[in-house]
């Protein structure tokens, strides 16, 4: 046998082992069986097979899951503000598993391999690691597997278009540059990571806090998981448990915070074009408001203010004195609010990129140069706002808006958008010192963005900021409002813009508004009718259209439309007081101004079915049932308990669908029975005082209620040491009572009289008040000023109203109450 023969048969013998070798290495590296445990007073740390874990108990409520194929890296976050709390946990473990029990859940951590199952203490399962699939990466990519529960829901995850109920979808989280997206198209603009899971009466919540790419799956092309993962990074969720869904957002904003009382003034109607110039135009548009009656607070610029799209610059031709022109608009009771965007033009002599190229903050590729991007203004740099000391130039910069007299910023082009769409992956921010790629960057860009318009706004305007953004992360509402991008004007967009108003309250988010009207394209006159009507119960009301489309301010419509515009704009502003203490509210528990039914009637099947999935709740007394602008009847669903039409009076019993007749002048709206809402008289900017007299409403019903009423100055931050007017109201049904506590805070109410009015209590001519007896006195409500002139029907009922009982009180500190 010669030499070449032997190698030959030698070659040939190796094959079928290198061929076994290689069959043995799965493009899948599962977590495996745990190897080592070690376990502290509340949290276990564990090394498995193929990865490191820890599992650690964040409040009774919150359990942090982290793994790592590596060593678990330094705990960082730009979502999460919250430090875990100190909380009796039990840890105890045997061969099998490790269980980990607070005084609201337990976790079970299987050993071999390592999988969670978290249950209720009476033993129910609440969610469980799928145990064949379990946390597993693919490279780079980790994803964590659950077992899908028989008729499970899932709600939330932000900005997502499609459904309520978000079963049998999948989606992504890479924050896009979205114009005109379509009803189903995803992602757009922003990424929270966070969703809820429903069924068999549980509910919990998942936040997967990782800025790389992330992707969700709710039993897309499958029906055995729903699973969570990213492109990079570590798996790293919160598990959070309660058994109302309105806890489960409490914990989450526990976590990732809480919105600041926003300026009053952000509350009123915002008139907004792409774009209003020169400054006649704008003076047009302002004193139009005022001609026409229509209540207006703020007018918005788009990018045409700036010295040809320069950031923090104004065009001396089209704005030759911005302090002027904001100065008088504050003599007409407008407050001014300007666009931003992030790209930093390269030229040098223009201030603000020498600044920044003297402070290097900008983005940068791996040799150290700056990354440059073209959009608006030419090619541009990118202040790195991961960066601190990017974040303090960006503030510094700021002081020029506040010695201008601007109110509001307007975070825009901030996912990055750049000509192009596509930004490279090898870009590196400071990530605050922990140096990041554009992969682990991009989706957190924009809230630091945000946070960096914030706090200079704040330090720069010496009165609270009014701050809204395209785009961001988990955590956005400690800074900004936000909006949902380039919409259009069609009847679909306005009733998806109602679901991701929804869906953001669902996660975290209660300062939301969209395009009124849409920004693409020309609404009809019913659709722009119907729009302004359901803006008029967004927690942010902005009218806003896109150059290149017919106007579209309310009196560009027709005289009828514009009734109908003012109608509910007057409305709107009626309502103030509600709206306020509602904002409060928000800034105490998370909960949403514009709240899904999902948040009260979760195990009602029929508010995720698609006829009634847009209806929701605004505060907790009304119920809107959004319809096209041309639906002549609709078919909305009661949930239980009763209902009032807000219109007439009429009592509508829960548990039921009715079809009711739709028209353009009017937009269903109902009242949930015991409801506490408290009016002022109209007034045509929140610069303007309301009569002396505050007029709550309360409704008769059969469940008790509570209602925590709040004032303030509106502007300054005097609320933050206690200058602020507070007073719980409480509707006892079993006991007929209702309570006034006695005020909170240092600061005195607006109101001297408070006027309340009863409805459903037609029955009671008499009330006791500290138990004195006092007459009841008739009164009319109507909340909506007739067109009957346009309505054919309308000379037969010329006005729609209601006949209610009405006391007035003396308002002081002190508390009272009043027996029926």
């Amino acid at each position: 046998m010669n030499l070449k023969r032997c190698l030959y048969l030698l070659i040939i013998a190796c094959i079928p082992t290198f061929k076994t070798a290689v069959a043995q290495e799965s493009p899948v590296k599962p977590i495996g069986k745990i190897v080592s445990v070690h376990i502290n007073d509340q949290s276990v740390d564990v090394t498995t097979d193929n990865a490191n874990a820890s599992v650690s108990v964040y409040s009774p409520n919150v359990i942090r899951v982290r793994i790592d194929k590596r060593k678990l890296g330094k705990d960082f976050s730009y979502a999460v503000i919250a430090q875990s709390q100190k909380t009796k946990t039990t840890i105890t473990q045997n061969d099998q598993e490790i269980d980990i029990v607070t005084d609201s859940m337990k976790a079970v951590i299987r050993k071999a391999p390592f999988a969670i199952t978290f249950y209720t203490l009476s033993g129910d399962i609440i969610n469980e690691d799928d145990a064949g699939l379990n946390t597993s990466w693919v490279n780079e990519s980790v994803t964590t597997y659950k077992k899908m529960q028989d008729g499970e829901r899932f709600i939330g995850l932000g900005e997502k278009t499609g459904d309520l109920d978000r079963k049998g979808n999948g989606y992504t989280n890479w924050n896009s540059d979205s114009f005109g997206y379509s009803t189903g198209q995803d992602p757009i603009y922003s990424t929270i990571p966070f969703y809820i899971g429903i069924h068999h009466n549980l509910n919990y919540g998942i936040f997967l806090d990782n800025t790389y790419q992330s992707d969700f799956n709710f039993g897309a092309s499958n029906n055995r998981f729903s699973s969570f993962g990213a492109r990079g990074g570590e798996m790293n969720y919160y598990f959070i448990y309660h058994t109302h869904v309105a806890d489960i957002i409490t914990s989450y904003t526990a976590l990732t915070g809480r919105m600041k009382m926003p300026p009053l003034w952000s509350l009123g109607y915002q008139q907004n074009r792409y774009s209003y110039y020169p400054e006649t135009e704008v003076f047009r548009i302002a004193q139009t408001l005022r001609e026409k009656k229509i209540p207006a607070d703020g007018i918005t610029l788009d990018i045409h203010y700036m010295d040809h799209y320069k950031v923090f610059t104004w065009d001396k031709d089209r704005f030759p004195d911005p302090l002027k022109m904001t100065n008088k608009l504050k003599e007409m009771g407008f407050k001014l609010t300007v666009i931003v965007d992030p790209g930093v033009k390269v030229e040098p002599g223009y201030g603000v990129y020498d600044r920044g190229l003297k402070e290097n903050i900008f983005a940068k590729y791996p040799d150290s140069t700056n990354y440059t991007g073209e959009v608006w203004p030419g090619w541009c740099n990118f202040p790195d706002f991961t960066n601190p000391k990017a974040r303090a130039w960006w503030g510094s910069e700021m002081k020029k808006y506040g010695a201008d007299g601007v109110s509001g910023i307007w975070n825009d082009m901030n996912e990055i958008a750049t000509w192009g769409q596509k930004m490279p992956d090898n870009i590196i921010f400071d990530y605050d010192g922990h140096k990041a790629s554009h992969l682990q960057t991009r989706d957190v860009y924009a809230l630091q963005m945000a946070r960096s318009s914030y706090e200079g706004a704040r330090a720069a305007f010496n009165k609270r900021p009014f701050v809204l953004t395209r785009s961001g992360y988990a955590g956005l509402q400690r800074y900004t409002a936000i909006w949902t991008g380039d919409n259009r004007s069609e009847d679909s967009h306005m009733l998806l813009g109602v679901r991701l108003l929804n869906s953001l309250g669902l996660s975290g988010v209660a300062f939301t508004g969209m395009d009124i009207g849409g920004f693409t394209g020309n609404p009809t006159q019913s659709l722009y009718a119907r729009w302004i009507q359901i803006g008029a119960f967004n927690p942010y009301f902005r009218n806003h259209t896109a150059v290149n489309t017919k106007s579209s301010e309310p009196w560009t419509y027709g005289e009828e439309v514009l009734e109908i515009a003012r109608n509910y704009i007057n409305l709107r502003y009626k309502l103030l007081p509600y709206l306020y203490s509602t904002f409060y509210e928000a800034t105490q528990n998370g909960h949403p101004v514009m709240r899904s039914l999902a948040i009260d009637y979760t195990f009602d099947k029929n508010v995720y079915d698609t006829q009634f999935e847009n209806q929701y709740l605004f505060g907790g007394s009304f119920m809107v049932a959004p319809f096209e602008g041309n639906a002549t009847f609709g078919k909305v669903y009661f949930p239980s308990g009763k209902w009032y039409d807000l219109y007439n009076g009429e009592v509508i019993k829960g548990d039921q669908k009715n079809v009711i007749e739709v028209s353009m002048h009017k937009l269903p709206v109902y009242v949930k029975e015991s409801s506490i809402i408290p009016m002022q008289s109209l007034i045509q900017s929140t610069a303007e005082k309301p009569t002396d007299t505050l007029t709550i409403h309360i409704y008769k019903g059969d469940i008790s209620n509570k209602f925590v009423y709040y004032e303030d100055d509106g502007e300054s931050y005097a609320y933050e040491t206690g200058g602020y007017y507070k007073r719980t109201i409480s509707y006892d049904a079993a006991n007929k009572t209702i309570t006034f506590n006695r005020v909170e805070g240092s600061a005195e109410s607006k109101f001297k009289t408070i006027r309340l009015l009863f409805h459903g209590f037609n029955a009671i001519s008499a009330i006791k008040l500290n138990g004195k007896q006092i007459n009841l006195a008739n009164d009319f409500v109507s909340f909506l000023t007739p067109i009957s002139k346009f309505d054919p029907q309308g000379a037969a009922n010329p006005v729609e109203g209601e006949q209610v009982k009405r006391i007035d009180v003396k308002n002081s500190s002190s508390g009272f109450s009043i027996n029926y």
